[in-house]
C-alpha cells in the first residue's frame, strides 16, 4: 500500500530549537541544582518536557518551585530562545512543500501545543498543516504513538499509509510503533544510535530529501 500522508515532528527537525532547549534545561534546571552543562548532551530529547521535569526531579529533587510552575518556566523561555535565536533547518520548507504535493501534510510533536503555535507562528508555518498535534493530550509522550495516531486519523488515513519525519530515537520508534514509515533526520553526533537503523531512510539534511524517493512512496 502506498503512502499517502505525512507528518512531521518540529523540534530539531523543522526548527533548531534542540539547543534551545537544553539551553533553557541548563539554565532553568542549573538552578535548582540539577547538575546539567552547556556542552553536554541532552538525553530527554523527543520527550514530552513534563516527563523531563519529572525525570530530573526523580534525581535531583527540589523544595521549590512545583514541577508544574518549572514546566511553565522552561516553555515560556523556551519560545523566547526561539523567537529571539531560533532559526528554520536546512531543507526545512522544502520538506513541506514537497510532501504537500503528494497529499496531506500534519505536525505531530512532543511540544505542548501553545509553544508549538508559538513557534509556527514566528517562522510563518501555521498555514502549512492540514492539523497539528501535541503529545500533552495523549495519554503518554513519546516513544509511545499515541500523537502519530492522532494526527494520523485527523487526515483520516490509516497509520500504514502516514510517512513520519523525526530526528531524535523516541520519534524513530514511536513511528515505527504506529505501524509507519520513517524518515530519520538525526544530528551527526546521534547518527550512531541504534534506533536509527529502524527508519527507511536516513539523511544529513531534509536539503537531501529526493523528490524521486517520495514519488516511489507516494505511487
Amino acid at each position: 500500500m502506498s503512502i499517502a500522508a505525512t507528518l512531521f515532528d518540529m523540534d530539531g527537525l523543522l526548527i533548531d530549537s534542540e539547543i534551545l532547549w537544553h539551553k533553557a534545561e541548563v539554565e532553568i534546571f542549573g538552578s535548582l541544582g540539577v547538575p546539567l552543562f552547556e556542552n553536554s548532551s541532552r538525553s530527554t530529547k523527543g520527550v514530552f518536557v513534563n516527563e523531563v521535569v519529572e525525570y530530573w526531579f526523580a534525581r535531583y529533587p527540589w523544595s521549590e518551585p512545583s514541577n508544574e510552575e518549572v514546566v511553565d518556566m522552561l516553555l515560556e523561555r523556551v519560545g523566547s530562545l526561539v523567537e529571539l535565536e531560533g532559526r528554520l533547518l536546512p531543507g526545512a520548507v522544502r520538506a513541506i512543500d514537497l510532501t504537500s504535493e503528494r497529499g496531506p501534510v500534519a505536525l505531530a510533536s512532543s511540544t505542548p501545543l501553545a509553544l508549538i503555535n508559538r513557534c509556527l507562528d514566528h517562522f510563518d508555518l501555521s498555514g502549512r498543516f492540514a492539523s497539528v498535534h501535541s503529545a500533552e493530550f495523549e495519554p503518554y509522550g513519546k516513544p509511545h504513538p499515541g500523537v502519530f495516531l492522532t494526527a494520523a486519523a485527523s487526515l483520516g488515513m490509516e497509520p500504514s499509509r502516514c510517512l513520519v519525519f523525526e530526528d531524535s530515537t523516541v520519534g524513530v520508534i514511536a513511528a515505527r510503533a504506529a505501524s509507519m514509515s520513517v524518515v530519520a533526520v538525526p544530528t551527526p553526533e546521534d547518527r550512531c544510535e541504534v534506533e536509527f537503523l529502524l527508519a527507511d531512510l536516513v539523511l544529513d539534511s531534509l536539503d537531501d530529501l529526493s523528490p524521486q524517493w517520495l514519488d516511489e512512496r507516494f505511487a
